[in-house]
This record gives structure tokens, sequence and C-alpha cells, in this order.
């Protein structure tokens, strides 16, 4: 039998671009097309982008889905063409559609709407009750939706009407466990019927959410015929041997690194880039303290955009450690961002002069910390507004966890690429990016993912990309491979709010390493006081970091959005009741 030659666009979506998205299926429809293809697949819900979220309850919208499917129809020819829309025909159904020879040839509606973490399918659509089928050049192909495969009846269903290969398209958003997930169920469901799978993932960041692609081929013994590199766009090609029942791979990109800490750092730089360039805003700034939040959130939005779109401003005090400034500093010059030097200790005293009379009596606590922070914060949104550049908030998970952050001050901001990372993660990915990380850097700018690798099919993957990529991606923001881009000395200076004299985080705070450890159990696993406890923890810290958490769900309310990258964040995933009597 004849082998399927099959084109999957591991592509970029954006949410609500309807007119931009059906264009960009056609570009790439020609392109598979020139290349042999027989059949070309796109993620889930293409067209509209995922999640739409409610623009899925407006009748205008839907519309404009629908009309760009009918156009890409009536233009599709001999390639068959599997596209993700949603399908409105009384009810709202989250749809795959094959095109061909002018028409559509099979719909697929997606039959398991998840409803836990970050999906609220059955807030919009009702599910499909089949599996839809197609034959492709000899080959019956079972047509499923992202969170079919990981039930076993649409799989089943689709073997039971002849299926060889199962092509599913996914808009599975990334965290630190998903892939090990993703290959254990696409494993069982080959083993189960018999069938190979091509696993096609959306890529990209969209608002909370990143996508990481990382499409996977799958043989019908279960075994893994190829892994894409994760937030790579590419067109990947594949090959189905209907006989065998295998996939093959050909030119696929290779990832440079295909560590946690690697995967993990790509992820927040591809969150910032798509957050800041979907939004239209010409750049970021950022309060630049000295610390390692702010050094890393430095780190990783010029990677992701590029030194002359990154503004850094330290704002000093009398607290203010020389050595903060001169890391401050030192790593603005070395990054060549723009920087500025503004004190706040003459707003602070004008502001703490005003309150005098109201504070008569009362002595100084927080709230005299609070209002640096606030006055620092007054002057990044004053500069943010004038120079329509958007602010990023540096705090990190463990800090918003127990609400070590001040509303109105170090809070402000309206995006936080930190927000679920836990400060020993921070340190981790520091010291990754100053050793692993920035020889990879030394070939090109981060924010192409492209040039995460070369071609599989390459003798030597560095040629692919300082030629092919090379030229038509921006070159690297730093001017030299360099030894260090975070100052080693912030990464080993005690962490600081540098609010008063010799202040640290371990004054209000238990040690980072013991603090993450509690943190984790009792958010991403759900475990009680009592288990955590139980694991070897001193109970009273145990108590007392919980209180933090619950008492502190009032200000995550109000904090910026932030790329989530663990199984549990806060916001839309992790929703907790502000007002509960529940301790």
């Amino acid at each position: 039998m004849a082998k399927l030659r099959l084109a999957l666009a591991q592509q970029d979506f954006p949410v609500g671009a309807v007119a931009a998205n059906a264009d960009r299926v056609r570009q790439l429809v020609a392109e598979a097309a020139a290349g042999g293809a027989a059949l070309v697949a796109f993620p889930e819900l293409t067209l509209s982008g995922y999640p739409p979220e409610d623009l899925l309850l407006r009748p205008s919208f839907l519309a404009a889905c629908e009309s760009e499917l009918a156009a890409l129809a009536a233009q599709s020819a001999d390639v068959a063409v599997l596209v993700g829309h949603p399908h409105s025909e009384g009810e709202v159904f989250n749809a795959a559609s094959l095109l061909r020879r002018g028409r559509v040839e099979a719909v697929a509606h997606k039959q398991a709407l998840p409803n836990y973490g970050v999906f609220d399918d059955m807030r919009y659509f009702q599910p499909g009750h089949e599996t839809a089928t197609a034959v492709v050049d000899g080959v019956t192909v079972g047509l499923l939706i992202c969170e079919d495969v990981w039930r076993s009846e649409p799989a089943a269903q689709a073997a039971a009407a002849g299926a060889q290969l199962l092509l599913v398209i996914n808009a599975s958003p990334w965290d630190d466990a998903k892939q090990a997930e993703r290959e254990a169920v696409l494993v069982a469901r080959a083993r189960e019927t018999g069938c190979a799978i091509a696993y096609l993932n959306l890529v990209g960041g969209q608002d909370e959410v990143v996508y990481d692609g990382a499409s996977i081929l799958v043989n019908g013994d279960g075994s893994i015929a190829a892994r894409a590199p994760a937030f790579v766009d590419a067109l990947l090609w594949a090959e189905f041997d209907a006989d065998t029942r295998t996939l093959a791979a050909h030119d696929w990109p290779l990832a440079a690194d295909a560590g946690a800490d690697a995967t993990l750092y790509r992820a927040l730089v591809r969150g910032i880039r798509d957050y800041i360039d979907k939004n239209g805003f010409p750049g970021v700034l950022l309060g630049l303290s000295g610390g390692i939040d702010s050094a890393l959130t430095l780190a990783l939005a010029v990677d992701a955009l590029g030194a002359d779109r990154v503004t850094a401003v330290m704002m000093p005090t009398r607290y203010t450690s020389q050595l903060s400034l001169d890391g401050a500093r030192m790593q603005a010059e070395r990054l060549g961002v723009a920087y500025h030097v503004i004190s706040i200790e003459a707003t602070y005293e004008s502001f703490m002069g005003a309150l005098a009379p109201a504070f008569a009596g009362k002595s100084a606590d927080t709230t005299e910390e609070n209002l640096q922070s606030r006055t620092r914060g007054v002057m990044l949104m004053a500069l943010s507004n004038k120079h329509r550049q958007l602010l990023l908030a540096t705090g990190n998970k463990s800090e918003m966890a127990v609400g070590y952050a001040t509303l109105y001050g170090d809070m402000c901001g309206a995006y936080a690429p930190l927000k679920d990372v836990y400060k020993t993660v921070v340190y981790r990915l520091a010291r990754w990016r100053n050793g692993a990380g920035n020889g990879e850097r030394g070939t090109g700018n981060v924010s192409d993912p492209r040039l995460s690798g070369g071609r599989a099919s390459d003798a030597d993957p560095s040629r692919d990309v300082m030629g092919r990529i090379a030229a038509d991606v921006p070159r690297s923001p730093f001017p030299v491979r360099c030894s260090w881009i975070i100052p080693p000395e912030v990464i080993d200076r005690p962490p600081s709010a540098e609010l008063r004299d010799n202040q640290t985080d371990q004054d209000s705070l238990p040690a980072y390493d013991e603090l993450d450890g509690i943190l984790n159990r009792f958010i991403e696993r759900e475990q009680s006081q009592a288990e955590i406890v139980a694991q070897g923890f001193d109970a009273d810290t145990v108590h007392r970091v919980v209180r933090l958490v619950l008492a502190n769900e009032f200000k995550r309310r109000q904090s910026a959005p932030g790329p989530r990258v663990t199984t549990r964040a806060f916001g839309r995933e992790r929703r907790y009741p502000i007002t509960s009597g529940w301790k």
C-alpha cells in the first residue's frame, strides 16, 4: 500500500483573529500541497483561536467562523485539510472539518469536554456522540479532538470503524508535568487500538496559558516515533505506512536543550512575547531592584523582545545597598537596555510629611515599608503611561502565595512573568540562563523559537540556524557571548525587599526551600496540613504558611496575569473564595 504523506501545522492561531487565521491556513495548505502532502492538519479551534471564551456567545463571531470555513472549503482542492473551528447548528460544537475538492467532506465533534483546571468547554459546547473517520489515499483516518484521546471510547470507536491512523488535533496547554502525561495516554491508546497516532498541538501564548506544540508521532505498537520540540512554530512532515502502522518524521526541528529548565525558560519567553505583541505594545519596562526576581525578569524580557524594547528603572532609597545599585547597573549595561535611576527618597518623604498628622501617636510598622513600594509603583505607572510601555510585575509564586507583596506597590504591572514560578525555581532558572542557557543564546535571539535548533536531517544543525533561519530573524540582543547575564552577586546574596535596615526575606518567611516545599504540597498536591506535617515539616511553620495562603486570596485576585507553568496556577485555574470559614 502507498504511504500517506502528512503535514502537521504546529503553529500559533491567535484568539479572535478569524480572517487572519483563515489566511494563515491558506498559506500553509499551499506549502503543504507544494510539498506533496495528501493531508494537512491544523490545531483545535484553528479559526477562532483557543480558548475564545465568551466570544463564543456572540452570534456575529460564530458567523464569521462559519463564513471563513465555507470559503476554505470552496477553495479546497485535492489535498485533504483538517481544520478546527466552532460549529454552530442551533447548538455549538467544538469541531474539526475535513475539507477537500470544494466541500466539507467530514465533520468531527469533540466528545469529551474538559471542565477542570483552565478548561471551561462545558460552558460553551455540546458534546459530540460518535467518532468521525475519513479515507485519504486509501488510509482510514480517525478524527479526534484533544480530550477525546484522553478517553478510551472515541479511539475505540475509530478503530471499530476501520481506522488505521488516529489524527488528534489539540490545544493542550503546557505545564511542567504535561508532556509525560500526554505520552503515557497516547501510548495507551495506540496499544489498545493498534492504531498509529499523529498528535498535533497548538503553539503560542494566550493570556495566562502557554501552548507548547511538542507534537508527537506514535506507532501502532505504542512506541514513540518522533517528538517535535516545544515552543517551535513549524510545518511538520510525516509519512504513515499503513502496512506496518508506523509513522516517520521527515526533517523535523531539533531542540538544542530539551531539559526541564530550558523548556520552562522558553515557556516564559513565549508567554511574554506573545502577550506583548498580540496586545500591540511597543515594549516593556520594569523596576530593576538589584534582586534575583527582577534580574531574571529582565533577562526573560530581553530574550523575548530584544534589548531595544525593554527599559529598566532603579528607584533607590536610603535602604538600597551598593550591591543592589551595582548589580542592577551591571546587568542593564550588559544587556544593553535603556536604564534610568530615579531616587524616590524625596517623594517618599513628601508622602510621609503629608501623612504625619494622621499618623501622629502611631509607631512605625509595615505601613512605612509599603509606602516605599507604592511610591515606586506610582513612578513606574507614570513611566508606563508616558512611554506606552507595558509594566511587568516581577513577583514570584512563593511571594504571591503568602502575600509577601504590596498591593499597588510591587504588584503594579499588567503582566507578571514569574507569577507561577516558585522562588527556588527562580534561582534555578537564573543559574541555567547564566550557564547552559547562555551558550544557547549565542546563536541568535531566543525571541524567535525557530532558533532552538537545526533540522533533524542536517549533519550540522548549527549550519541551518546560522544560514536559513538567521537571515530573517533579529540577531542576538547581546553584543558578545557573555560569561553571565545575571550578575552572580545578585544570585548569591540573601534575598531582601530592602525596605528597612539589614532586612532579609527570612525575617518574615521560612527559608525558601522549606516554604516552597510546603506550598507545593498545599497548592499543587492539595494536601492537608496534617499530611504535610507527617512528611517532616515543622507543624507551627506549616500552620503559619497555610494561614498566610488562605488569608491573601484577596491580593491574588488583584494581581496581574502571568503565564501558567505549573499544574495549579493562581487565577483561572486555582479559584478559592476570598471570604471563607474553612481553615
